[in-house]
């Protein structure tokens, strides 16, 4: 059997995965990745902690784990263009960029320099080869399926990954854990920015990104109060907008339905299904197909705007300058310039990309190249 190195996170998911590999006789060690850097006085304390639980898993398993900072890739390939998005008035997924650049870019060649023949993590996905092309699956759980995240990669790198956790659910892995005598067989899943965690978002955003304030209108155009920075709300946003609970008689909480970054002005209407919070279509760009190769359009698809979303029918057609236009059988709630699209036929995930716009009447939109 081949080495394969662990990128262990000192969770649950990830020992377990080690485990497995080495149930199955490879040759396992394991990384900690330090991606963030630790000189940062607010930085993630939970660090240490999850550096020790990957150790103690590491001692139990005897298997080697070594410490390797990532920390300016992170920087320039991650944090940055993060930083940049919400300047930008959108709302983007680091969790896929930090896959994409990190965990299967930086620390995939850091393994493969040091003798491996393929990395493992503890997401719940599956690879298989179909015809000379290697696809990416859809974890056998659908409460923990993570191939959304996991999009943006492409055959050199399903070529050298395994998911050893993609067949089973998130209770058989922790009593797993637990019947191994791991420590952190009952941790909890972690949450937040990916390697910066959990932490207050506004004031960690404000300092990288300052703050301007702005009004908030209606649907009308009426003034409803300021906001403290657009960097601050998302689409679909209920809690945090500190204009109250009514402005009429509907009783309806207040939900954030666009953002006009030209003049720094939130756009918010009542209720939690009003019409401007849904849109029959959207614009994607940065479009990536994990074969490699552009499918054939109009394409049929199901495709998820957000994580952990039902499949949502929809068809695919080209635009210039590398993007698509996706037009939904049903109308989508709170389409997040920023976040990824994510395409889907069965169990395989076929790509994505990520959403410049919700759209509604096509007309207004570019004409779709021919396929």
């Amino acid at each position: 059997m081949g080495r394969i190195i662990v990128g262990m996170s000192g969770g649950v998911d990830s020992s377990v995965a080690a485990l497995l590999l080495k149930q199955q006789g490879y040759d396992v060690s394991g990384v900690f990745m330090k991606n963030w850097d630790e000189q940062d006085p607010e930085g993630p304390c939970q660090a240490e902690i999850d550096a020790r639980d990957a150790m103690a898993v590491c001692d139990i398993l005897g298997i080697p784990l070594d410490a390797v900072s990532f920390a300016d890739e992170y920087w320039d390939k991650v944090f940055a263009c993060f930083l940049e998005e919400y300047r930008g008035g959108r709302t983007p997924n680091p969790d896929i960029l930090c896959n994409k650049e990190i965990k299967f870019r930086a620390f995939l060649d850091y393994a493969l320099a040091q003798g491996a023949e393929r990395i493992a993590t503890g997401h719940y996905a599956r690879v298989r080869c179909h015809e000379g092309e290697i696809q990416l699956l859809k974890g056998r759980d659908p409460g923990k399926d993570q191939s959304y995240f996991l999009y943006a990669l492409g055959q050199p790198q399903l070529a050298r990954v395994c998911f050893p956790l993609g067949e089973y659910d998130k209770g058989e892995i922790r009593a797993m854990a637990r019947e191994a005598g791991f420590p952190n067989h009952g941790k909890k899943d972690s949450t937040g920015i990916c390697f910066i965690g959990e932490r207050n978002f506004s004031a960690f955003l404000e300092r990288y990104l300052p703050a301007r304030e702005g009004e908030i209108h209606d649907p009308e155009g009426h003034v409803l109060g300021r906001h403290h920075g657009l960097m601050f709300h998302t689409i679909g946003q209920r809690k945090g907008l500190g204009i109250g609970g009514r402005r009429d008689d509907s009783g309806e909480p207040w939900y954030v339905v666009g953002k006009d970054v030209e003049r720094n002005i939130l756009h918010v209407a009542q209720g939690a299904h009003h019409p401007l919070l849904y849109h029959g279509g959207l614009i994607a760009q940065d479009i990536h197909w994990i074969s490699g190769r552009t499918p054939r359009f109009p394409l049929a698809a199901g495709a998820r705007i957000r994580y952990r979303q039902a499949d949502q029918a929809c068809t695919v057609t080209p635009l210039d300058g590398g993007r698509c236009l996706v037009r939904f059988q049903d109308r989508q709630r709170a389409i997040a310039p920023g976040q990824s699209i994510v395409f889907y036929q069965g169990d395989v995930c076929l790509g994505g990309g990520i959403i410049a716009s919700a759209i509604d009447d096509t007309a207004s939109t570019p004409e779709a190249a021919s396929g």
